[in-house]
């Protein structure tokens, strides 16, 4: 799971002063009413959602957590499978048709792992996580796996060691600038910068014979505040586990790239999975990695390598040589993902599908359960209703995943199982993870903008009592105000300022939404809270626990209430709503944002190569180098090519005219009470359905397949970072200047078909 960092909020009282006038008046400018209802129908679903509201306990959620969350949690343990046939039980009680799919998938799990510096002062890892004073569960040890990396390699390698920083292409282009190789090396990284899984692949194409991750105190550690138990901060021998098998590639089980793990599925062999890392690699705490960071010489460290450890950071390589083993079984571990179904009333075979995953690395009460037992919330209050005569016009999917933490197995495999299915019938995927104390975080597709605006302004914040909407507001206009502020930020606050709908992110990787938005191409949200919690510290280790949580995370689960109401009125709208709450006129804003991007893009590529041409030519490196510290000029970049954008700004205009036509076909439908006659109605919400599938190309991305959706994609070099307009932008970034002009000709053509299947829908608005 990614983390989603949220700075705390400041200022926000002056803001509400300053800009409420624009505020107001920018939420009366819609000139519409509740999307995709008649005036009368918004009133009833207003008071289906407080009945919705009324039943929501946080006790609950805090007894559910405690109890999830009282065991090890991973996959292939006792607890893992007992959670879920737990909510299946719940489900079931609730009213629901439920029932757990089992999948059987490759699921590495340690046999040894060790770590030693030789040489003249030795030193051993303790490559474990003591128990603290508090915190009941941080004692338990059965069932419990020790800190390890799954899907890194088998190895017992013994070499010099260097420090990479975090391990980014960057950094190693200042290691050869100061001569240090890193091949036949052990490489150690910190944690941050990146996903995780870069690191170890990274160091493998540079040559290096194995990979260690720390945490370092800088990133999360008592730089950030109090450690824990004393406050929420990562302690000095807490180790963040995870994933580093190469999901850019493709999540779900690395021998079945495509196809669900079922039985009679075809898997590769294990030497040809594209997604298994070639090197050992393994996490470990600041403790441990403090006797080798010490252990090395070489240059001193760059300034913003260097972190928050009591010690001189050098480069490398030290002079003692590190043991590195990692050894597992590579065997194929059962997985349980609890399915539970309402079925739909009146237009049974569109689904709403609305998930969160259930396994975590040890007790994982933050990560993933915080989020899940949310959902079970929503669930048990929609089973209520249900008993209670409501009935869903559309098909309520809900899903609680398993193996999301080694790669997203459990959606993964699923969504490929019933991938015909799901393109047929899915609507909407609603993503939850993690949650805590906070702000709302929501990214997604952008045709889904209006509606999150639409619930988060009638949901209320336990803590500020004004709408959820309006403190996530306060929060892009602090963040995009503040001096080191990025670019993305400042125009985010550039459009909260001026009032109405607040724009959402976009979805990279890193949660359960990948096979649904970028495999399948399902309409797709994720969301959560966060910003005031403490709970990065304790991110993927044994202190993820209910302890923890209950203190530094979400303590009255008034936030947990919170999130059950956002999901749960975006499930409950989608479902019932005559016409598909959806508008297209937001994605086409958000395409030109992104087109702009694309533009400055490329004019500071042509700009930063010009300066650096001139540079060398100049000598100018060699002249300011120190001879005591020689640094050698960086690799000279290639020529830039022309870029030709016209075919994607040409598309983007057309689409802009298009969804315009759209939206005044729509509001003049709305405004007649959507008096479509039943069968043109039910052909209209089943192409809205299918839009977000216009947006996918059958050949995916380059040297990429599986990722099919062409304006949103994890970057190859960022992880669960999105890249939007991703063939355009990643060639860019990678001086592919072909490639480039290849996928904004690619692109355009599929922003084309979107366009034409949106002239479709607009037609059949018009027709009488």
């Amino acid at each position: 799971m990614t983390r989603l960092k949220i700075r705390p909020l400041v200022a926000a009282a002056c803001l509400f002063a300053t800009f409420g006038s624009a505020m107001a008046a920018g939420e009366e400018g819609h000139g519409e009413g509740m999307l995709g209802f008649t005036a009368a129908g918004a009133t009833g679903q207003q008071s289906l959602e407080q009945r919705f509201d009324a039943l929501l306990d946080p006790a609950d959620q805090r007894e559910w957590l405690r109890q999830m969350s009282s065991a090890p949690n991973q996959v292939g343990s006792p607890h893992d499978k007992a959670n879920a046939e737990f909510m299946l039980a719940k489900f079931r009680e609730w009213g629901w048709d439920a029932r757990i799919e089992t999948f059987s998938v490759l699921y590495p799990t340690p046999k040894k792992v060790a770590l030693e510096l030789l040489g003249q002062h030795p030193f051993t890892a303790a490559l474990n996580e003591p128990a603290v004073a508090g915190d009941a569960t941080s004692g338990i040890r059965q069932d419990a796996l020790p800190p390890y990396n799954v899907y890194g390699a088998d190895g017992d390698v013994t070499a010099p060691l260097v420090y990479a920083n975090y391990g980014m292409p960057d950094d190693y282009k200042e290691l050869a600038r100061r001569g240090i190789d890193v091949r036949g090396k052990i490489v150690i990284t910190r944690y941050g910068g990146g996903w995780r899984g870069l690191k170890p692949k990274l160091a493998a194409e540079h040559g290096a014979v194995g990979c260690l991750i720390y945490s370092d105190p800088h990133d999360d550690g008592y730089a950030e505040g109090d450690t824990y138990p004393q406050g929420g901060w990562r302690p000095a021998d807490a180790v963040q586990r995870g994933s580093v098998a190469d999901m850019q590639q493709y999540p779900g089980d690395p021998l079945t790239p495509g196809v669900g793990s079922t039985p009679g599925a075809k898997r590769l062999a294990l030497k040809d999975a594209k997604t298994i890392l070639k090197i050992p690699v393994l996490p470990i705490s600041y403790a441990d990695a403090t006797p080798l960071l010490k252990s090395l010489t070489g240059p001193v460290a760059p300034a913003g390598w260097r972190g928050a450890l009591p010690l001189t950071y050098h480069m490398g390589p030290g002079s003692a040589p590190v043991h590195l083993t990692v050894q597992s079984d590579w065997g194929q571990k059962p997985i349980y993902d609890v399915i539970a179904t309402l079925k739909g009333s009146t237009e049974p075979d569109q689904w709403i599908v609305r998930g969160n995953h259930h396994d975590g690395w040890v007790f994982g009460a933050w990560d993933p359960l915080a989020g899940n037992v949310a959902l079970l919330a929503e669930a048990k209050a929609m089973g209520a209703l249900y008993r209670q005569g409501w009935r869903p016009q559309r098909t309520l999917v809900y899903a609680s995943w398993d193996g999301e933490e080694p790669g997203l197995l459990g959606s993964t495999e699923w969504a490929e199982t019933h991938a015909d299915e799901l393109r047929q019938k899915a609507v909407l995927y609603l993503n939850s993870d993690t949650n805590g104390r906070g702000f709302l975080n929501a990214a997604g597709s952008h045709s889904l903008q209006h509606l999150v605006n639409q619930v988060a302004d009638g949901v209320t914040d336990p803590e500020t009592r004004v709408s959820v909407r309006e403190r996530m507001r306060a929060h892009m206009l602090v963040t995009g105000s503040e001096k080191n502020a990025k670019a993305a930020a400042k125009e985010d606050a550039k459009i909260a300022l001026q009032g109405g709908d607040l724009p959402i992110g976009a979805l990279g990787s890193g949660s359960d939404f990948s096979a649904f938005l970028e495999h399948l191409g399902v309409a797709s949200l994720d969301l959560g809270f966060g910003g005031e919690d403490e709970s990065d510290g304790i991110y993927h280790s044994q202190y993820d626990s209910f302890d923890h949580y209950v203190r530094f995370g979400d303590p009255t689960f008034a936030y947990g209430v919170t999130l059950s109401k956002v999901a749960g009125h975006i499930v409950l709208r989608t479902a019932d709503a005559p016409v598909l709450p959806l508008r297209f006129g937001d994605f086409s804003a958000t395409l030109d944002r992104y087109l702009v991007e694309l533009h400055k893009l490329v004019d500071d590529t042509r700009q930063d190569t010009e300066q650096q041409h001139q540079l060398l030519d100049r000598h100018a490196f060699a002249l300011v180098s120190d001879p005591a510290r020689p640094l050698a000029a960086p690799e000279r970049d290639s020529d830039m090519a022309d870029i030709n954008l016209v075919p994607l700004d040409h598309a983007a205009r057309e689409l802009k005219q298009s969804a315009q036509a759209f939206q005044a076909a729509y509001n003049e439908r709305a405004a007649g009470g959507f008096d479509l006659p039943p069968a043109q109605r039910a052909a209209l919400n089943a192409l809205m359905a299918k839009m977000e599938q216009a947006l996918s190309d059958p050949a995916g991305l380059p040297g990429r397949p599986w990722f099919k959706h062409m304006i949103y994609a994890p970057g190859l070099l960022t992880g669960y970072e999105v890249k939007t307009v991703p063939g355009v932008r990643e060639a860019l970034e990678g001086r592919r200047w072909s490639e480039a002009n290849q996928y904004a000709v690619a692109t355009a053509r599929t922003l084309d078909r979107y366009r034409s299947q949106l002239d479709q829908l607009t037609a059949m608005l018009k027709k009488s």
